[in-house]
């Protein structure tokens, strides 16, 4: 198995802001979600966390934000031999060719698809040809990641960026909404109910990777799995779930640890999910935040590495986000709680497909 790599800098955007204006906000159990109505129909709202309103623009909702975050990250001249970066998203700009063909077509296609997209940014940043373009549904921005450990381990690279972002879009909502687990219900990810509900957030993150052992905080390899039972939903024997937790486990090897888990607020899935992590790892504290941001998609995996990262060099990780009554089991952690009696944390991300991964963050 490949050594770690190590996290030298990161940071995210959320509708709360920043990271650690995020990081706070969910220590109090705050939350982004509200009800929106959902494009095209009016006559029904569902739980959306919005950085900026949701019309398509010319230039995409989604550029000005994730420029303003990039503009944080060290002056390295990213995109050459030495330093190439990798962007990862679920969407990239579909809501203009959305807008383009359904509402619009004096919509400029100029960001519509993954390559226009990351050349508009790739532009603005002075970003050489160095790059690497990932999609590969809600595990994208950790595919990047293994990716990245893969460059730094074969001596491609001495630094690396991994940059995600998704924003929704009429496209998004409309197709989640269709299938009935994004309604007017706020989600209460890993707590007890009858119906499924999520929620849909906007978002961004980045992180930068390199071998110098000079970070406080250090990422393992990734693991991956995929179930291939269904296009939308999991193996109802919950074999992808009770794989990737064991896969880790043998990264994790006894550490003391605590899960940031996918729970986006599916009643099966949430099932699923908890009962194989407290069977993989009975003493460790359990949650997720999408209860409060609602799930950023493809990016979920990198803004919710900078909120951990951001938890652990604080020392307080944020509990379970709107935990219901009832929670599936009694390793869900309703309040916030330290971060400094655990080694490091489990970060999981599962996805159409039944594709799941994962990875460990830890101390140095």
């Amino acid at each position: 198995m490949l050594p770690a790599v190590y996290l030298k800098d990161y940071d995210c955007i959320s509708p709360f802001g920043r990271v650690g204006d995020t990081w706070r906000s969910l220590c109090a159990d705050g939350r982004a979600l509200a009800l929106y109505p959902v494009p095209e129909r009016d006559d029904d709202s569902v739980p959306l966390a919005l950085i900026n309103p949701i019309e398509e623009t010319e230039e995409g909702r989604w550029l000005k934000p994730s420029l303003d975050l990039l503009s944080g990250v060290s002056g390295n001249p990213w995109g050459d031999e030495r330093h190439p970066v990798i962007v990862t998203s679920s969407n990239f700009g579909i809501g203009q060719l959305f807008a383009h063909t359904n509402v619009d077509p004096e919509m400029p296609l100029s960001s519509a698809s993954p390559a226009r997209a990351v050349e508009r940014i790739a532009e603005a940043c002075c970003w050489g040809k160095n790059r690497f373009i990932i999609s590969n549904v809600c595990i994208s921005a950790q595919l990047g990641m293994i990716h990245a450990a893969r460059l730094l381990h074969a001596d491609l690279a001495d630094e690396v960026l991994v940059f995600s972002f998704d924003f929704l879009s009429p496209f998004v909502v409309g197709g989640f909404h269709s299938l009935r687990i994004l309604n007017d219900a706020f989600p209460r990810p890993f707590s007890k109910g009858e119906i499924s509900s999520i929620g849909l957030g906007d978002g961004a993150a980045y992180a930068v990777l390199d071998r110098s052992n000079q970070s406080e905080l250090r990422l393992s390899p990734g693991v991956t799995w995929y179930e291939s039972h269904h296009m939308t939903g999991n193996d109802p024997s919950g074999s992808g779930f009770k794989q990737i937790m064991e896969s880790i486990g043998e990264v994790v090897q006894g550490k003391q640890v605590w899960l940031k888990g996918h729970g986006t607020g599916t009643v099966e899935a949430g099932s699923l999910e908890a009962d194989a992590a407290s069977r993989a790892f009975p003493d460790a504290p359990l949650v997720s935040w999408k209860g409060s941001l609602g799930h950023t998609l493809g990016s979920c995996g990198l803004i919710e590495l900078a909120i951990a990262a951001k938890a652990m060099t604080e020392g307080v990780v944020p509990g379970n986000s709107q935990t219901g009554p009832e929670t599936l089991n009694t390793a869900v952690a309703r309040e916030a709680f330290s971060a400094r009696d655990f080694d490091g944390v489990i970060l999981t991300s599962s996805a159409f497909g039944g594709a799941h991964a994962s990875h460990f963050l830890s101390r140095a």
